[in-house]
């Protein structure tokens, strides 16, 4: 079943000058109910905009959003339903506590403001405490608390009001990396055992990949691509998605009778078959993982490089090799252990090719940041 639903919703804030930026663009959207659905992207690319256009937050400039059969945003009509009656949990990248109150008086708020009585406040609030590893922390204060155990109360004040769906606003990046693991895991065994629907955002990769079901990538008000985690890992269909899913290097190349040349490297060509969609292009880009290129001292196969850092990783050893005038990661096993300076062979596991993008394109981004 739909539970969440956009069309066409835009959304415009004024600037300095007088003019005015287009911060979510045209956005058509579905996400089912109790899918975790993650917003990935970087700041100023509109993900934290249409979350707050869904929770009431922000109003639209254009364009509708429905929860399940029910309109809360319709600018034609100017129908607009408040946050508080959306029946919506969220959950900010602060921790948004208030430091008066004790754990059990601030999971208790919004259910004071909706003067629930006595007993069943009660009890609604011990079942959020006790799901959410807060029993027996009642009479404690936010200051007395961890960060971890802190975001434990805002999570537990969402969950107390029953939410249909729960909005997460970077609710992770204030942690620790330890932490922000373990709270990825409660966050999905909740959804588990609740069935809520989860609209996560984040600019983490990982953190999008490890806990939803379908994620999207957003870029200048825009999605770029929508999928499964895996299919946009694996099958990203912009140079842009695929630099922004994972660890990558994009190596600059010039086309010369169907072969590709490393930019500074008119002589010896890459190992790689240009695809048809280049078209009659004369340059563009070759992307790769840095765990996707074998490394090895080997002068028989692959190609020759110089290299120039070797950096120990917990999981691996991180090369920086020279090919041409440029500079390319590689990860090899720890027992695969070459000396700066040396030469060695590499060779492209599974390697893709992008058309460069544009100057503009960069330019406009980082503006986009600062307005």
């Amino acid at each position: 079943m739909d539970h969440i639903i956009l069309k066409d919703v835009t959304k415009r804030f004024p600037t300095r000058d007088g003019g005015s930026v287009t911060a979510v663009n045209n956005i058509n959207l579905t996400i089912e109910e109790g899918e975790c659905f993650a917003f990935l992207g970087p700041s100023g690319c509109g993900k934290t905009t249409t979350l707050r256009m869904i929770a009431g937050f922000e109003d639209l400039s254009e364009g509708e959003i429905w929860l399940g059969d029910k309109p809360v945003s319709i600018k034609k009509k100017n129908h607009y339903v408040a946050p508080e009656h959306r029946g919506l949990g969220m959950v900010f990248q602060s921790f948004a506590v208030w430091p008066h109150l004790n754990v059990f008086e601030n999971v208790a708020f919004p259910l004071r403001v909706k003067n629930m009585n006595r007993t069943d406040l009660n009890k609604a609030v011990t079942e959020a405490l006790k799901h959410t590893s807060l029993n027996g922390l009642e009479n404690v204060y936010p200051s007395d608390l961890s960060g971890g155990q802190q975001q434990r109360i805002a999570l537990a004040r969402s969950l107390v009001v029953n939410p249909r769906i729960m909005l997460l606003d970077e609710p992770l990046s204030n942690l620790d990396p330890k932490l922000r693991e373990s709270m990825r895991f409660e966050i999905k065994q909740l959804q588990k055992k609740f069935n809520f629907t989860i609209i996560f955002v984040t600019h983490d990769q990982s953190e999008a990949m490890a806990i939803s079901d379908r994620m999207l990538v957003m870029d200048m008000g825009n999605i770029i691509q929508s999928d499964t985690p895996t299919t946009l890992y694996n099958k990203p269909t912009s140079k842009f998605v695929y630099g922004f899913l994972g660890l990558s290097n994009f190596l600059d190349i010039e086309v010369r009778d169907g072969k590709a040349y490393p930019t500074g490297e008119p002589e010896r060509s890459i190992p790689f078959e240009i695809p048809e969609e280049a078209g009659s292009a004369t340059e563009g880009v070759l992307a790769s993982r840095p765990n996707e290129i074998k490394i090895s001292r080997e002068e028989t196969t692959g190609y020759p490089v110089v290299v120039e850092k070797r950096l120990y990783q917990t999981f691996c050893i991180e090369y920086h090799v020279r090919i041409g005038t440029q500079s390319i990661r590689v990860h090899a096993p720890h027992t695969n252990v070459l000396e700066e300076g040396s030469t060695a062979h590499i060779e492209f596991k599974n390697p893709r090719w992008y058309p460069h993008e544009s100057v503009e394109d960069e330019r406009a981004r980082v503006e986009r940041q600062v307005i």
